[in-house]
């Protein structure tokens, strides 16, 4: 079969052998990608933040919750598409994995003209709705401005991404990221430390990097062999695949938006304590960050081997896949988080000079970075129930359980006035992931035991492989 020759050096058997180690070899690039694509944002916070000020830092960081709101929808939409594809890989379906890959590309690109437009024209008023502090919004409007300028190269990066996951391929997107994490750092000092561009420096540097990525993903699926093979003139939406794509990525989509909606209106209520408190919490939040996306690999993990292994009918695998998985994101979140919080204080001056802006950060590793492990497991379990087919279950459970929790806890506990305090705030996350995690394993649960009785009379369909 012609998919199966492709990328022989790169992809991974999630169908069959020993799970860990292959589970470690898919997660760890991944990890290290992920962490490099993080270190963009880092950077720029940490150079505006030395050479620019608290004020400059705080703009650049209150961006964070606005420019996910407006992104997660098609990260959401590029988790169908590795869903998609790992499942026609598994499969050995070649036209079908063809045709998800030049579909995904096309809607890529069509995502992220859209995203730019949406940020040139709507900076200003999105950050006068978050109650941006109004010493910081002219930065920050244009920093955002600038950003969004690169939003259909990091579409395009992320959908391609998505489509060598689902062939096991975690290491050539490694190695693209930090050719352009090398780069962000030099254009950084450079523009800033050299040039005196502010803000504008740093958006530049990442603007151009994120071009680089974008160029390099699109260069290797070009020169692939077989059913994943990036070919520009057949660059075509297949209505079929636009719409299994949608019938699982949507929801996934959807649920990141409204969860950033919510994290907007999180950041909206952090604003009213003040520009120190914005950029304590800004550092904090971008360190806690680099623990995000150690836990997020193992759920990538976990979309990839279920989505391959639901292709043949392997339940039983599957579950070994949520429980390694699950094993793999409590130790990491519990080693991370907790070192994070331990070394807060010295990581934190990395960030700002200011005494006032380290303590602001330190209150809330207190209540998030320690019990982050908590959302490592309401991730995993969502991954499985995406794996296998069912997207729109988990997006209702996390939206109740997370979002919604959080935002009638903001209406109703904050506005009481001996708990108007950022703790109030802060202690909202562990609640509604101990909240979410516990529904989601009910569900998974229950619709795995569905399926299997399902195929119970395919005998591959429960046999341990």
């Amino acid at each position: 079969m012609a998919s199966a020759k492709a990328s022989k050096r790169y992809d991974i058997d999630m169908c069959s052998g020993p799970i860990l180690p292959k589970m470690l070899k898919f997660a760890i690039p991944l990890m290290a990608a992920s962490i490099l694509q993080l270190l963009f944002n880092a950077a720029d916070i940490i150079v505006v933040g030395k050479f620019c000020g608290d004020n400059s830092m705080a703009a650049v960081g209150s961006n964070g919750a606005l420019v996910n709101l407006m992104t997660n929808f098609f990260i959401g939409l590029s988790a169908g598409v590795n869903v998609l594809a790992a499942r026609y890989y598994g499969s050995k379906s070649d036209e079908e994995l063809s045709k998800t890959v030049h579909t995904s590309i096309l809607l890529s690109i069509i995502g992220g003209v859209f995203l730019t437009l949406l940020g040139l024209f709507g900076a200003e008023k999105m950050l006068g709705l978050m109650s941006t502090p109004e010493n910081i919004v002219g930065l920050a409007s244009v920093y955002l401005r600038i950003y969004f300028l690169g939003m259909t190269a990091t579409t395009v990066y992320n959908f391609g991404s998505a489509l060598l996951r689902a062939i096991g391929d975690t290491k050539r997107p490694l190695y693209y990221l930090s050719a352009a994490g090398v780069l962000n750092v030099v254009l950084n000092i450079i523009f800033v430390v050299v040039f005196r561009l502010d803000v504008v420096g740093v958006a530049l540097a990442t603007v151009i990097t994120q071009v680089l990525s974008a160029a390099l993903i699109v260069r290797c699926l070009m020169r692939e062999t077989g059913a994943i093979k990036l070919v520009l003139k057949n660059l075509r939406i297949d209505r079929r695949k636009l719409g299994q794509i949608i019938s699982i990525g949507l929801p996934a989509g959807i649920q990141g938006t409204l969860f950033s909606l919510s994290n907007v209106v999180i950041q909206s209520s952090i604003n009213l304590f003040g520009d120190v408190v914005v950029a304590g919490n800004a550092a904090a939040a971008n360190l806690e960050g680099f623990v995000y996306v150690a836990m997020n690999a193992f759920y990538q993990a976990a979309v990839s081997f279920t989505s391959q292994n639901f292709g043949q009918h392997r339940f039983r695998r599957i579950i070994k896949i949520q429980l390694i998985g699950q094993a793999c994101v409590i130790v990491t979140g519990l080693v991370l988080g907790n070192a994070l919080t331990f070394l807060g204080n010295e990581l934190l001056w990395i960030y700002s000079d200011t005494l006032e802006v380290v303590e602001a950060g330190i209150v809330r590793f207190a209540f998030v970075a320690s019990p982050y492990f908590l959302c490592g497991m309401m991730e995993v379990l969502t991954a499985g129930m995406r794996g296998i087919g069912y997207s729109v279950l988990p997006m209702a459970v996390s939206l109740i359980g997370a979002c919604v929790f959080r935002l009638v806890w903001l209406a109703t506990v904050f506005n009481i006035p001996q708990y108007h305090i950022i703790e109030t705030v802060y202690i909202s996350y562990p609640i509604s992931w101990i909240l979410t995690a516990g529904v989601h394993c009910i569900c998974f649960v229950v619709m795995m035991r569905k399926l299997m009785k399902k195929y119970t009379d395919d005998p591959d369909a429960v046999a341990v492989k």
